[in-house]
């Protein structure tokens, strides 16, 4: 029978059962089948591969895969420059915009803390989030595997904590955000841009000792709900320095 064989390089790892992992893949070819289709047969969502060579030249996903070729699949390269191959990725989002699956809302409204224009909805279905990402080009955030298999996404990325606030620090240091963070600009609600707003102008939407005690007010330009340095405000702080603090390395997906 004709065979491909395919190794799979770093944390692409973390989505191939350990049987499978850091070692050479003997794949029958039974049918005629693009290098991306065996790809994601194998459970490795297209979004999470920047390269990939084919006895030792790069191909794109539309590569059809013959017998005996040898197969080298590469995650979403960082520093290494590899401009001289066929990079599989369109150019990075140089402002990075997000949208998160209706499974991810704690981690949406992290973002939204950080200053990360992040969109969510609890009833987002998966064709609309796909949808979103491709035609607003924000990375779409998700711990679905079949979701980040749909031929429309580009920028995507499987987040591998279950914990919203690692989740939310994977996120930073994955994408290095954490120089990019601009805290308790945007509204974790909704998602609006913040803006100053003068007192007397808000002063019916006021409680009597938020009144008395507090001065200088924000509010969101798309909900209007309000925002002021009460006593909450030093957990938000605490919380947004580990954010952007120094993160352990991502749990692994799993087998």
């Amino acid at each position: 029978m004709a065979t491909a064989w395919l190794r799979f390089y770093e944390e692409l790892n973390d989505f191939l059962p350990p049987r499978r992992r850091k070692r050479d893949i003997a794949y029958p070819l039974t049918r005629r089948a693009s290098v991306k289709d065996v790809i994601e047969s194998l459970g490795v969502p297209h979004t999470e591969v920047d390269l990939i060579l084919v006895d030792g030249r790069s191909v794109g996903f539309d590569h059809i895969v013959g017998d005996g070729q040898r197969i080298s699949v590469y995650p979403v390269f960082e520093s290494l420059d590899i401009s001289p191959v066929q990079r599989l990725r369109p150019k990075p989002l140089r402002e990075p915009r997000f949208v998160c699956d209706a499974n991810l809302g704690r981690l949406a409204r992290y973002l939204r803390l950080l200053g990360f224009d992040t969109l969510y909805r609890n009833d987002f279905r998966d064709r609309e989030v796909a949808e979103l990402s491709a035609r607003q080009r924000r990375i779409l955030l998700t711990r679905d595997r079949r979701l980040l298999r749909r031929r429309i996404l580009t920028h995507a990325y499987f987040v591998r904590a279950e914990d919203p606030r690692e989740q939310a620090r994977e996120v930073v240091r994955r994408f290095d955000l954490a120089a990019r963070a601009r805290p308790f600009t945007r509204c974790a609600r909704c998602n609006g841009l913040l803006e100053d707003v003068d007192k007397e102008q808000i002063l019916d939407r006021l409680e009597p000792k938020t009144r008395r005690y507090y001065d200088r007010f924000r509010r969101c330009r798309d909900c209007a709900r309000l925002y002021w340095q009460g006593s909450h405000h030093d957990r938000a702080a605490a919380l947004v320095r580990h954010l952007l603090s120094e993160s352990r390395e991502p749990p692994a997906a799993g087998p």
